[in-house]
């Protein structure tokens, strides 16, 4: 069988080699788990499924440094925002038992005209069929949770394509699931050769449900591409605004936005890009975020100390630096940063006013840089930061409540924080993008509700 070879993105040093699917063993998993779908006699039942996930959550708890220092190594997520997402893991896997064991269905009333009379009728959920989960590489771990947990508390077989960076945290999950008791053929891993034969199996008349979290080109293109019926949900990236008011709490907030924005090194679909601060007070927030940055030890993801690690691939490095340059020569203040420490480091960035058609001012960066843009009127930094073709979190910094509800009115997105950054999520929490940005909604409990069909039973009876 081919591999693929998995290398750190800090140093390029190799990991090991995962299995590369080729298009027979994709169909052999299609054939599986659209068989174990059809055989009804096969499903597990929930209290099993509850156990397995019980069971799932302990084994992470207990595996939780060596998880996340594997996660770090492959993804380049520093070692302390790894224990983060590994602890969020398991408490998203517990999350799917509370949601399965409180959720119902629904009475539909009868009896309330005539057509209707001696009748009774309810709703119970069944899995909606099979899952193909196609994942992203800045949380190797946890969403992979997001995406298959549900499917294993619904009871839908799934067959998840992790990132081609970061694999392995995906076979850990797996393989935890399988030890938990989980049926090996009820998730499978695939890893494919090529495009061609993850198009193929994304697209197959058997899936039931696709799971997407990545770039919007290929989302939204395998949406198109989807068979008749197959449901989908879709997280793309953002370029994530904050209106930055005069009397916003400068000494509480500043951290909270470096945060924000170069939490793994940018490379987080809500991460803090473009902030419109008050003109009064525009430069003292970009000099403090790049006094905060340039404390910021950059290097190494598995050591306890570093805060800002690599990114993820040589090219995409390649790309920031070109973005941070253009901007520059547009015009752009380079407050701090801007340097490239190795093939895949570059130290955090501030920019003050970049040009407002700069690709840091129109495009999700995906990278360490931060964008501070001054603002003599409030309705024009609205304007500005509704203009893209993208939409997800925003934020509003203010101590003034008028303030805050007015951004929240007028600012595009679907969730809106208040004195807190762009980037805050937890994990049952509705997580979604709009317009470009995504399709349907993440987070665990609705996820679940989109996994599954709502099935009703009408009964006619003399008795009722």
């Amino acid at each position: 069988m081919a591999e693929k070879a998995v290398t750190a993105p800090f140093d390029g040093a190799f990991i090991q080699n995962v299995p590369a699917a080729d298009a027979n063993t994709v169909e052999k998993a299609l054939s599986t788990a659209y068989g174990l779908y059809r055989d009804r006699k096969s499903w597990i039942p929930k209290h099993k499924r509850i156990e397995i996930l019980r069971k799932t959550a302990e084994i992470i708890k207990e595996r939780r440094e060596d998880l996340a220092l594997q996660a770090a190594r492959e993804g380049g997520k520093p070692l302390p925002d790894s224990l983060v997402e590994i602890d969020r893991a398991a408490d998203g896997v517990e999350n799917c038992v509370e949601v399965i064991r409180a959720e119902g269905g629904h009475v539909i009333p009868m009896g309330v005209n005539a057509a209707s009379v001696g009748r009774m009728a309810f709703t119970q959920f069944e899995p909606i069929g099979v899952v193909v989960a196609v994942s992203a590489f800045n949380h190797p771990f946890n969403l992979i949770v997001h995406q298959v947990a549900p499917a294993v508390a619904t009871g839908c077989p799934v067959i998840v394509k992790p990132a081609e960076a970061t694999p392995i945290s995906c076979f850990n999950f797996v393989n935890i699931l399988r030890e938990a008791g989980l049926p090996e053929e009820w998730c499978q891993v695939v890893v494919p050769e090529n495009r061609e034969i993850s198009t193929a199996l994304v697209t197959d008349a058997r899936v039931a449900f696709f799971s997407f979290i990545g770039s919007a080109k290929v989302g939204w293109s395998l949406r198109s591409q989807l068979a008749p019926g197959a449901r989908c949900a879709l997280e793309h990236g953002g370029a994530a605004p904050v209106i930055y008011a005069k009397d916003a709490d400068m000494a509480a907030s500043l951290p909270l936005l470096a945060k924000g924005g170069l939490y793994h090194a940018g490379q987080v679909c809500v991460s803090v890009q473009r902030v419109f601060a008050d003109a009064a007070v525009a430069g003292d927030v970009a000099d403090g975020l790049a006094e905060l940055a340039m404390k910021m030890k950059v290097g190494d993801p598995t050591e306890a100390d570093t805060e800002v690690g690599p990114i993820i691939k040589k090219s995409e490095a390649d790309r920031i630096e070109e973005w941070i340059k253009e901007a520059v020569d547009g015009g752009a203040k380079l407050v701090c940063g801007g340097e490239r420490l190795s093939d895949s480091l570059i130290q955090p960035t501030i920019l003050l006013n970049p040009p407002p058609t700069a690709r840091v001012s129109q495009m999700e960066i995906f990278g360490p840089v931060i964008c501070v843009n001054s603002y003599d009127n409030m309705d024009d930094a609205l304007a500005q930061a509704n203009s893209l073709p993208v939409a997800f979190q925003a934020a509003v910094f203010t101590q003034n409540l008028d303030t805050a509800l007015y951004a929240y009115k007028n600012l595009d997105g679907t969730a809106i924080m208040v004195n807190d950054h762009t980037a805050f999520r937890v994990d049952w929490m509705p997580f979604a993008g709009a317009r470009q940005s995504g399709h349907g909604v993440g987070g665990i409990p609705y996820t679940i509700h989109e996994m599954q069909t709502e099935k009703m039973m009408v009964m006619r009876s003399s008795a009722i």
